[in-house]
């Protein structure tokens, strides 16, 4: 064999030992978080594309393995300690047996099905570095619960033996009515933005479509981007300190983009960075959101606001990549569990219909348990409902007792103490559809 040919064999050796799974740096014996109990075992080390992995085993192991998506997607360069402070937020689970895998992937930004990947190299890690694992839960927060729906449709096929990387998935807060419409009241919200301030961008600046979110190679200061805000709305003002312009603009912004005045900064923050990430990393500069069809509805002027307001018509290749990346299928062979604050300002309770319609069209609703808190949280809900979900979902596919929303009500209260607060699960509540809440295109 010619010195090529050696070359093109020890690569593709090296591929096949750099799939999912693979360690670069095998887990060690290292440092937990500060706050977890001084019995938990934490580990860290990093999978084959360089992504770091954090895993924990409390003293009291039950063999199940909860291996966690975060949110975000943050914009961030991945470190060891990225998702130190996921592990403290929930550690619910490790104070109920469970054990804790996570990874920062492999790079910031965007991109649903990289994620997807990473997430799984995290859980076959896990094993190798704990030893069996008897249950398997995937948790995804937030956009990392877009993450895990798109896993479990993906990447979760059974081994020769019959058995799934994940038994089951408990998605809280999560993005599910998918990227190609996740965003859509953000895109409302900047091009409102544009057609009510004018400032972002300004006049003097460098054009663009707003749904790119910044020129190619820019970067906005969160701080630069609040002060043109607030100039607009004047929303760090008691109202009775507002200009009449300021009133009305923060009026107009609201009622076009359909998102609450106090929820609007982080929107326009995710609206600029997150956009510009999607547009510059994955679209080559081409739009994947759009609003050429949108009616605004609400203002002190609608005729004005829709007869000046930006129009952009998605690049029809960017929005059918963004869809595949990310949008569910509704595929899944194992229980889901979705938790969900019904005044989330982040995450609109609304993504639960989306997710649902999903589902029922691919004839897998009956996987689907949803379960809704009377809060207006997105980060973090209250009370022990982490672990009750857990062992919810562990009864459901193992023993085949499918939850409803009251028996894990039950489940909570039995844990509740004055330490963790109350479980505020509504058993009855029931979301409005998705375009009750975002306008329709």
């Amino acid at each position: 064999m010619t010195a090529g040919g050696w070359r093109r064999l020890a690569a593709i050796g090296l591929c096949l030992l750099a799939g999912p799974g693979a360690a670069a740096e095998p887990p060690q014996p290292a440092a937990c978080p500060p706050g977890l109990p001084e019995t938990t075992q934490c580990l860290r080390g990093r999978d084959a594309n360089g992504a770091h992995i954090l895993l924990a085993r409390p003293a009291d192991w039950n063999g199940g393995l909860v291996t966690h998506i975060f949110g975000g997607p943050r914009m961030a360069p991945p470190a060891p300690d990225t998702t130190d402070e996921d592990l403290l937020r929930y550690r619910e689970f490790l104070d109920n047996g469970w054990a804790w895998a996570s990874t920062s992937r492999r790079r910031a930004g965007f991109g649903i099905r990289r994620a997807a990947e990473d997430t799984l190299a995290a859980r076959r890690i896990a094993e190798e570095a704990l030893g069996p694992i008897r249950f398997s839960l995937l948790h995804g927060q937030s956009w990392g619960g877009a993450v895990a729906a798109k896993t479990i449709e993906t990447l979760n096929e059974p081994d020769t033996e019959g058995r799934r990387p994940f038994q089951a998935a408990l998605l809280t807060s999560g993005v599910l009515a998918g990227p190609s419409r996740a965003y859509d009241m953000r895109v409302d919200l900047r091009a409102a933005f544009q057609a009510i301030c004018g400032t972002h961008p300004r006049p003097e600046e460098p054009q663009y479509p707003v749904t790119l979110g910044l020129p190619r190679g820019s970067q906005m200061a969160r701080d630069d981007l609040m002060a043109r805000y607030l100039a607009c709305t004047g929303a760090d003002l008691a109202p009775e300190a507002r200009s009449p312009a300021q009133s009305q603009a923060l009026s107009d912004l609201a009622a076009a983009s359909r998102i609450p005045e106090w929820a609007i900064p982080g929107h326009l923050a995710w609206a600029t960075t997150l956009f510009a990430d999607i547009a510059w990393q994955m679209m080559d500069g081409r739009s994947a959101f759009g609003n050429a069809t949108v009616r605004y509805r609400g203002t002190s002027n609608d005729t004005a606001l829709n007869a000046r307001i930006p129009r952009i018509t998605p690049d029809p290749e960017a929005a059918a990549r963004l869809a595949a990346d990310g949008d569910p299928t509704g595929q899944i062979a194992i229980p889901v569990l979705t938790l969900h604050g019904i005044d989330d300002p982040t995450v609109f309770v609304e993504h639960q219909s989306a997710y649902r319609d999903t589902l029922t069209r691919a004839n897998t609703a009956h996987l689907l348990v949803q379960v809704f808190t009377q809060e207006m949280e997105h980060g973090k809900l209250s009370g022990p409902i982490y672990a009750a979900s857990a062992a919810a979902l562990r009864d459901w596919a193992e023993l085949r007792r499918q939850p409803t929303a009251a028996d894990l009500r039950g489940r909570c209260d039995t844990l509740t103490t004055p330490a963790t607060g109350p479980c505020r699960i509504l058993p009855h509540y029931h979301p409005q559809p998705w375009h009750s809440r975002v306008n329709p295109r």
